[in-house]
């Protein structure tokens, strides 16, 4: 059976203690998920907007730590543990399949909050083995795709691919004074949302790759493109004809996206 590819925007890491509407969407689609593949999700494989390396890595320990890679946060947040078990097998799996990348193992790494602030709400039992593909800084949105699709005969061995990002995450031009709030986002946010939302619902992977051709509102929306580079892995794992399911498809403080992305299923569990 093949298991669906996520994308999961994931905003701030305070989503990881907080009860929201978004994530209570993560916590029914991890009981949807649960319910539907019952034992034959083995393992999770993330991509996360927060490790970004010269060259291609996996984790590769049998214990990732969790790692409280921000500042600025109350001191539960730091407290908080995510103790998912990782999988030097599929580790190992992975630098076979990319092998042509010369995929490095590495042991010092973890769990960034790109994966845990999610993972916590989907699985929260923390009982999934996990394990971190790196984004490699030297790779353009065309290779970065193309690594996806090297990643795709993984749904079939029971791993769940999760890229972790945001598809508009402008940090500097966020309103800090309403953090929190979906009104009144700018129109170049919502531009680039309905924009990139009629790709992934197209299947035009054509677009979502041609760095070139993004317009303005693309390029406001991801300044950088470490937030945006996840929904490459998430689309690139996926067959562009396969059906998706669009939740938690709002903005808040006007430049940051929640938009996350259920593809190979159309309706797989009931979003709020």
């Amino acid at each position: 059976m093949k298991l669906p590819v996520l994308f999961l925007g994931h905003s701030s890491p305070m989503n990881a203690m907080r009860d929201t509407p978004y994530s209570r969407n993560w916590r029914r689609l991890g009981s949807a998920l649960r319910q539907h593949y019952r034992g034959r999700i083995r393992a999770v494989l993330a991509v996360s907007a927060h490790w970004c390396t010269d060259g291609t890595a996996v984790t590769a320990m049998p214990d990732p730590r969790t790692i409280h890679d921000f500042g600025g946060f109350p001191q539960e947040l730091f407290a908080m543990r995510y103790p998912a078990p990782g999988s030097p097998g599929l580790a190992a799996e992975i630098r076979s399949l990319l092998r042509e990348h010369a995929v490095t193992a590495d042991f010092g790494w973890g769990l960034d909050h790109g994966t845990w602030s999610v993972l916590c709400h989907l699985f929260p039992e923390a009982d999934i083995p996990v394990v971190q593909l790196s984004l490699n800084v030297n790779l353009d949105a065309p290779a970065h795709f193309a690594l996806a699709r090297r990643l795709a005969p993984l749904r079939e061995q029971g791993v769940l691919i999760a890229g972790s990002g945001d598809i508009v995450h402008n940090l500097r031009l966020m309103d800090w004074r309403a953090p929190d709030s979906t009104g009144n986002a700018y129109e170049w946010a919502q531009s680039a949302r309905i924009l990139v939302n009629g790709w992934l619902e197209n299947g035009n992977t054509q677009a979502l790759t041609d760095e070139a051709a993004y317009p303005p509102a693309l390029h406001l929306a991801a300044p950088t493109p470490e937030h945006w580079r996840p929904l490459l892995y998430a689309a690139g794992a996926a067959a562009s004809d396969e059906p998706l399911q669009i939740f938690n498809d709002d903005i808040i403080g006007k430049s940051l996206s929640m938009t996350s992305v259920v593809f190979g299923h159309d309706a797989l569990f009931e979003a709020a």
